[in-house]
């Protein structure tokens, strides 16, 4: 019996031939990254092991991103912890305020994810690095400890789920949409402890700042990791940014006769812009099917949808508009380079004279902690990726799950709103 990708990925790692779902295996580790809200924890647990020096200080990511900059007291004695940690340890991928970013977006964008590797991060969207044909997932904080102490980590091999996309998008629909639409189908649960492995043509032909989003995505359906197969693309992102030399990049693919416990199909030629309502990610209807629903905030940024190219679709949508008297936008671009390109080229000045409010990078609305917390009886319409209830601020107040350009064509008229009716 063939393998999947995921199956590919973790033989190779732990040594072996072949393994099967359920195979519990022990897996070589490529990166372990923690935050400065994970990293505490992670650090008290290292030490309590009697952990003296992590395994290797070019692997072991540490990124200010959660709250940054501090936002009390609280935040600020995390982020110090971990500042100190990183320079007891001479870790060398140590990310500053300043010079940091979201992790899911920036360590991919500084090149330190490969195909082929096996990445854990101590936050559950770190399946985000699947979209470069990697195994990443995120562990707790012992799982981490571990892991830095020795290299290596303990897994049980999922079963895949292969998902797979055909036909042209239409104009104004991207992968989140296409996103929202798996999170509907296999809701909550329906991925639990497996391997999600997207592929297809549409994939084959879309930029990787659409791929990400669907690793990003997959534990909102439970989801083990999130894979996407690595190829020409990959390998061109990966070539003015990776760390590694190319030669040890490792591309697989799964075999014909690969074992999949369950598959999707999607043909895409059709499909339109999608939104997913209170309170769950897979609550997802069109949004030409919404309820024109006044909307009090817009949120663009996070680590699903913060990247140059999802700022110059909203910037595009946004040109020549206002922001409605009655709504109110946040945008935060994901990492400062991110930052720095929005200011060269322009989108800045088109957000600022919109009447929209630009935040340094940070994860601080998506998960309700600062930069954009909704109040009581508030609506908000994100681009991020969860909505349950009090995820982004109070509990009596209702997120909406949307695509840069839905988030803009709200922004503009107030109301949940089609990029179509706006823009044309």
């Amino acid at each position: 019996m063939g393998m999947t990708l995921t199956e590919k990925i973790l033989a190779n790692r732990a040594g072996l031939e072949h393994v099967s779902p359920g195979d519990l295996i022990v897996a070589k580790i490529d990166i372990a990254m923690a935050t400065d809200i994970s990293s505490p924890l992670t650090i008290k647990v290292f030490e309590e092991m009697g952990g003296e020096k992590v395994f290797d200080t070019r692997k072991v990511p540490l990124v200010h991103d959660h709250l940054v900059p501090a936002k009390d007291i609280k935040s600020a004695e995390f982020s110090k912890i971990m500042r100190n940690f990183a320079r007891e340890q001479e870790i060398e991928y140590y990310y500053e305020v300043g010079r940091s970013g979201i992790s899911h977006q920036l360590l991919p964008e500084q090149g330190l994810i490969h195909p082929g590797d096996v990445v854990l991060g101590a936050d559950s969207h770190s399946t985000t690095y699947g979209a470069l044909g990697c195994f990443a997932s995120g562990v707790g904080s012992t799982d981490m400890a571990a892991a830095w102490i020795l290299g290596e980590t303990w897994l049980r091999v999922p079963e895949s789920i292969k998902i797979r996309f055909t036909g042209t998008l239409p104009e104004w629909v991207a992968g989140k949409d296409m996103m929202l639409m798996v999170c509907r189908d296999l809701g909550l649960e329906g991925g639990t402890y497996r391997a999600l492995e997207f592929g297809g043509p549409t994939i084959e032909n879309m930029p990787m700042y659409d791929r990400f989003v669907f690793a990003n995505m997959t534990i909102e359906c439970g989801g083990k990791n999130g894979v996407v197969i690595a190829d020409e693309k990959t390998r061109e992102y990966l070539r003015e940014r990776a760390t590694k030399p190319e030669e040890e990049w490792m591309f697989f693919e799964p075999d014909e006769d690969a074992r999949y416990c369950r598959e999707l199909n999607y043909d895409v030629s059709d499909l339109q812009p999608m939104i997913a309502k209170p309170h769950l990610p897979g609550n997802v209807i069109p949004v030409a099917e919404a309820d024109p629903v006044h909307v009090d905030q817009v949120y663009i940024g996070s680590c699903t949808n913060g990247r140059i190219e999802d700022l110059r679709i909203a910037a595009e949508v946004l040109k020549g508009r206002k922001v409605h008297s009655k709504t109110r936008m946040v945008v935060v671009p994901a990492t400062e380079t991110i930052y720095h390109q929005m200011l060269k080229e322009g989108l800045a000045e088109i957000f600022h004279e919109a009447g929209a409010s630009i935040g340094p990078p940070t994860c601080g609305a998506c998960f309700g902690a600062h930069m954009g917390v909704m109040a009581k009886d508030e609506v908000g319409v994100f681009t991020t990726n969860r909505n349950f209830v009090g995820r982004n601020g109070h509990t009596e107040s209702d997120v909406y799950l949307v695509s840069p350009a839905v988030a803009a064509a709200t922004a503009v008229r107030g109301v949940i709103s089609d990029p179509r009716d706006v823009v044309g």
